[in-house]
């Protein structure tokens, strides 16, 4: 009898974690199913460039995929009860629920925008945090015409991105970025200096120190009580997980994400993994690991890694969960990298200009190949499930 693996979500984290599992394990010994809601991968670090009017590359799962083990399964993640190990999903092409059963989940359905409850925001602002929201403000961009005003709202990697890149594409629009804190405060003074240099050459307006009370169809409000002329809002103050984690039984945190311990396993269901956004895991100085593509990849090998080493009486694998740099693209020729501690804090030393700028696309790269590529640092050979082992049998939970 085959193990069945449900992974939920094809993400950078869950569609690593699929592939991965299928590198480690024999298909004759798993069944790897992977659950998503689009037939291609969406290469969410670079949705500012998909709304600012610029085409990506198009990476169908069916290729990735192909000859690999892990089946496709298309559709919507509507419930699931980890106490009876059964996902319900909603195809795309067809209206009807079905139910399946799992052995071993992976959940990682990732996040979405966070309106922080701010009065109007859902109403009149778009969200970049998936290729739905960037294909609506790429439309609606692209009927603006000259002098018309476009403020991005978050001062934070993604907002930044978003303002430097509709700035350079379109030159003809007054662009404005409304941060809660000072341009950049968490950088080190080379990487802020360069970023005011920049966003002084592309004509943005910046508003510091202004946190956001309100949207209009036509403005946007501030605490101390500016109102910032706006045809389009577009906001990016965050992320917020999917919710559907919350109607279940698992041990979540505040913010709906999913604890898990140092393998990505959840605290309080062991057939169960959290990887990526939805998965509230702690990093250098165990302080919480940030959203990201630079914490979800490795979040993914560890599970993926993990799950293959119980299933097969291996060693249990460290994978460091550790930062390295951030990396803001600042429009297509210009760009920043801060480089790290660790814990994610900034030193004194960054990479800027054009140089910065193909860095971040060669790291962009990096993380698309990696999503169809994701035997990295694995041995050329498949182990064998362990027939004696108490995984192998479908209705025995996963050892401690």
């Amino acid at each position: 009898m085959q193990h069945r693996i449900i992974v939920l979500g094809a993400g950078y984290s869950g569609a690593v974690a699929a592939g991965r599992l299928a590198k480690r394990l024999y298909r004759e010994d798993v069944a790897i199913t992977l659950v998503n809601a689009e037939p291609d991968f969406v290469e969410r670090v670079r949705m500012h460039q998909l709304a600012a009017g610029q085409d990506l590359k198009p990476r169908p799962f069916g290729e990735m995929f192909a000859d690999t083990g892990v089946a496709l399964k298309l559709a919507r993640v509507t419930g699931i009860d980890v106490d009876r190990k059964t996902v319900t999903v909603t195809a795309n092409h067809a209206n009807e629920a079905e139910e399946l059963e799992y052995d071993t989940l992976v959940y990682a359905l990732g996040s979405g925008w966070n309106s922080q409850g701010v009065p109007g925001a859902a109403e009149h602002a778009h969200d970049i945090a998936g290729r739905p929201g960037a294909l609506r403000l790429r439309e609606r961009l692209a009927r603006l015409g000259a002098g018309q005003p476009v403020v991005v709202v978050g001062g934070g990697l993604t907002g930044l991105e978003a303002a430097t890149e509709i700035a350079e594409a379109r030159p003809d629009l007054d662009v404005a970025l409304v941060a809660r804190g000072d341009l950049g405060d968490w950088l080190s003074p080379k990487a802020r200096r360069h970023l005011r240099k920049t966003v002084d050459r592309l004509g943005i307006t910046v508003h510091e120190q202004a946190a956001v009370t309100g949207v209009a169809a036509d403005a946007v409000a501030t605490a101390d009580g500016r109102s910032v002329p706006a045809a389009v809002t577009v906001w990016t103050t965050g992320f917020a997980v999917h919710p559907i984690a919350q109607a279940t039984t698992l041990e979540i945190t505040g913010t709906g994400r999913i604890a898990v311990d140092r393998t990505m396993r959840s605290v309080s269901h062991p057939d169960v993994y959290a990887i990526g956004d939805a998965a509230m895991a702690l990093g250098p100085g165990e302080k919480p690991l940030r959203m990201s593509c630079a914490t979800g990849t490795p979040m993914a090998w560890q599970a993926a890694d993990t799950i293959a080493a119980r299933l097969t009486g291996g060693k249990i694998p460290n994978t460091p969960l550790r930062y390295f740099n951030q990396c803001i693209s600042l429009g297509r020729k210009d760009g920043l990298i801060q480089y790290v501690t660790p814990d994610d804090r900034a030193v004194r030393a960054a990479l800027t200009g054009r140089l910065a700028a193909a860095y971040k696309e060669l790291i962009c790269k990096g993380a698309a190949w990696g999503v169809a590529n994701p035997a990295l640092g694995l041995p050329t050979r498949r182990r064998r499930i362990l027939r004696e082992h108490p995984l192998a049998d479908s209705s025995a939970q996963l050892p401690a």
